[in-house]
Formats: structure tokens, sequence, C-alpha cells
């Protein structure tokens, strides 16, 4: 492994475990103030032992996300210098505004841990609800960040010079608002989906079933709301990258010849050397109107863009595929679900039905990967699109394999240690959360 490839492996790597860790901090919040919310107005005790098992979990994946976030941080100083040397006066504000946003997320949950009995409960509640507005700020000022990689604004850049900075119109590029909604949706499909599939589990197991069937609605209608709304932030996203980076639609869709009333490709095998596709399915007419609301408009192929720097067309066209998939999919769950609370309400206890969002516990997440992946790999050769390429901003540095080796080690062991700590909590709903289960110890009531 050569350095440069082992500075993308370890980021790629990286990206790839705390994009899980901070969609989870963005959505579990909501779950936990929506859950503390009917407990303010049923006064049902279930609901309260549900808000505080939630916000366990909560404190256990922002401290995660901490860790992760810090160490992505030192990553981009160490592993592209000369990116961060030019980039960061430009973009530093939406970083420096993720900062303030993460410690008033750390004092809310402070708050909100050890509030009980203490404040006002319409302002306990308050603190457990700033807890998720604080942590989807943090995300979307990430993403804003990341955004302007793909979108550069908000500078001038004459004879390799960054002149006339701007940052207010860097933070506020042109892919900010897109990328920030498709992901916010993503990360409410996908978390909805995993922690109602966790609970459907426990609900078949039979145990605490009041309490999990609570949790599982909860779950599954944040679920919904994130896949119904998906398409919508897609579409929104797709135009803006059709405008933005045409080379990228191109290769998300294997689209390699310029045509009008380009077809939209479903499945498929990219050939780079021969210049085409095989074995897909093609809707004629569809990708020209997704792109611009015309059947009969013109869409870019590879073509028409040098080789030097087409992105790796099979991996983006793939993760593009694998996304649309599980988004499909998850719909399509969403409707049989939504069918079953208004017109099958019998359904809603069968094995059938639980399984299915058992099954699609990890959909939402192997979607949000494929979709970063699409993101990223797409705007490759280029780390600032169109003006810096990514081999240009890699460090100079030697032996870089081994802090890949380093770096790995240490996002395996968080995940092994989340996966012990919210084990733990699991086991421990009859003795402290679950106030209907015979081992509910009433001096507990407080923890």
């Amino acid at each position: 492994m050569d350095d440069f490839l082992a500075a993308r492996a370890q980021m790629a790597m990286s990206l790839g475990f705390h994009i899980i860790f901070s969609c989870v901090g963005m959505v579990m919040p909501f779950l936990m103030a929506f859950a503390h919310w009917k407990y303010l107005n049923t006064k049902n005790e279930v609901y309260k032992g549900l808000t505080k098992a939630w916000s366990k979990g909560v404190a256990i994946l922002f401290a995660t996300g901490a860790v992760s976030g810090t160490m992505l941080s030192f990553e981009l100083g160490l592993l592209w210098p000369e990116f961060m040397k030019h980039a960061g006066p430009i973009f530093g504000m939406p970083f420096s505004l993720e900062g303030t946003a993460f410690f008033i997320e750390a004092i809310a949950i402070g708050f909100f841990l050890y509030g009980w009995d203490r404040f006002n409960k319409w302002f306990h509640w308050f603190c457990g609800f700033l807890v998720g507005l604080s942590g989807l700020a943090s995300g979307i000022l990430v993403v804003a960040a990341n955004a302007w990689m793909n979108s550069p604004a908000g500078f001038d850049y004459v004879d390799g010079q960054y002149l006339n900075i701007d940052p207010i119109k860097a933070m506020f590029n042109e892919a900010w608002f897109p990328q920030a909604l498709h992901m916010t949706v993503a990360a409410f499909c996908a978390t909805g989906f995993a922690v109602a599939g966790v609970h459907a589990y426990l609900i078949m197991r039979k145990k605490n079933v009041e309490f999990h069937t609570k949790a599982f609605r909860i779950a599954a209608g944040f679920a919904l709301i994130g896949a119904f709304g998906a398409p919508l932030s897609g579409d929104i996203a797709a135009k803006s990258v059709a405008e933005r980076q045409p080379i990228k639609l191109a290769a998300m869709e294997a689209h390699f010849e310029t045509e009008k009333g380009a077809s939209f490709v479903i499945g498929g095998m990219p050939d780079e050397e021969k210049e085409e596709i095989k074995y897909a399915l093609k809707i004629p007419k569809v990708l020209s109107f997704l792109v611009s609301n015309d059947f009969d408009s013109e869409v870019k192929g590879l073509k028409d863009f040098p080789k030097d720097e087409w992105p790796p067309i099979a991996v983006v066209h793939y993760a593009f595929q694998i996304m649309i998939f599980f988004g499909v999919v998850m719909i399509i769950i969403g409707m049989i679900y939504l069918y079953a609370v208004f017109f099958k309400k019998e359904w809603l206890t069968r094995n059938w039905l639980l399984k299915t969002f058992l099954y699609a516990t990890p959909f939402g997440y192997i979607a949000l990967e494929a979709g970063w992946t699409v993101t990223e790999v797409g705007r490759q050769p280029w780390i600032i699109y169109g003006i810096m390429r990514t081999a240009d901003a890699v460090t100079p540095m030697p032996g870089i394999q081994y802090s890949f080796y380093f770096f790995t080690a240490i996002f395996v062991s968080l995940s092994l240690i989340i996966i012990f700590l919210l084990n733990r909590q699991i086991k421990m709903v009859p003795k402290l959360y679950d106030p209907t289960d015979a081992q509910f110890n009433p001096k507990n009531k407080k923890s």
C-alpha cells in the first residue's frame, strides 16, 4: 500500500465509521425528546423509562461521536496538509460554529441526564430537545464544509493564489443546502430503521413487550419520515449535482454518450475500456426528466470530459445503485407499515412485520454509506472540485500505512465498546427502565 492509497483508505475508513456515530447522534435525541413529551402528556411511566433508557444510549453515542470527530479533525491536518493550508482559512467558519454547537450539545445533555426532578419539567424537556437541535446543527455545519469541496465558493483563484476570501459565501455555497437536506433525511431514515429493528427483535423475544412496542412505534414513525422524504431530498440533490458536477452525474448513471432524452439506468456493469454499460435496464428519457423536468433535455456523457478527470466509474455507479435499491426497499416497508396502522392494525403484532423491520435494521446505514461513497468518490480526482487534485494535497510524510492500521484498530475498538455498552443497556431494561416488569426496582427510578 503506497502512502497516497493509505491516506485515502484511512480517510474513507474514518468517515465510514464516524458517519454512523454522528447520524445516530443527530437523530436519537429527537426520539428521546418525543418519548419524554409523551410521558409529560400521558403520565405513563413506561414512556419515562423509555426516555431514560434512550438518554443513556444518546450519552454513549455522543461520547463516541466526539472521539471519532476529534480524530477526523487531526486526520485532515495529518493526511492533507496542503489542502488545509489553503482551504482552512476559507471554510474554517462552519468548523468553528460546529465546535460551538458541540459545546451546547454537551451542556444540554448534561442538564438532561442529571435534571430529573431538579428542573421545571418543560425546561428539562427542552434540554433534551436542544441536544437534538445542536446535534443536527453540528451535522449540517460539517456537511456545509464538505459541500464546499464539491462546490468551491467564497474566494477568487488567481495564479494559484486564494484571494478575496468570503467565509459566509464559502459556507453557504451552492451545494450546502441539497447535501445538508439529503444527509439529514437519510440520517432520520437510517437511525429510525435501526432503532425500530432492534426493538422489533426484542418484541419477538416476548420480554418487556409494552416497553419495546412503544419504542418500536416511535422509531418506526421517524423512519417513515426519512424514507418518504428521501426521494424528494434526493431529487433536489441530483438536480444540484447535474448542474454543478455533470461528470459525477454521468458516473452515477455510467452514462458515456451525450444525448437528448437520456435513459435512467437500473443495474448494469460499466466497462470503462469499451466505454459502455452492459446488462442494464434502461428507462427511456427518465434521466433527462429527473435532471431538468424535461424529457428531451440533453445530458452530458463521460466522453465529453477528459479521461484524467473521470472518477472511478464502477465504484460510483454501484454505490449509487445500492443507495437507490435500499432506499426503495425502505419506502416499500414504510408503505406496508402505514397500511397496517390505518387499515390492518392486527398486522402490527404479527411476527412477519416485526421480522421485516428486523431484517431492515442495517438498510438505512448501507444506503447512507453508499450515498456518501457517491459524494466523495464521485468528486475524484479532485479534493477541491476543479481546483486542487487529491494527489496534490496529500502529506509527503512516509509511513502513512501504519497510521491507517492504528486508526483502524481504534475505530474497530470503539465499535466493539459501543456494542458492549448498548447491549448492557438493553439487558438493564427490566431492572431500571420498565416499571411494568416484576424485576423493576423503584429505588432506581431516579437513576
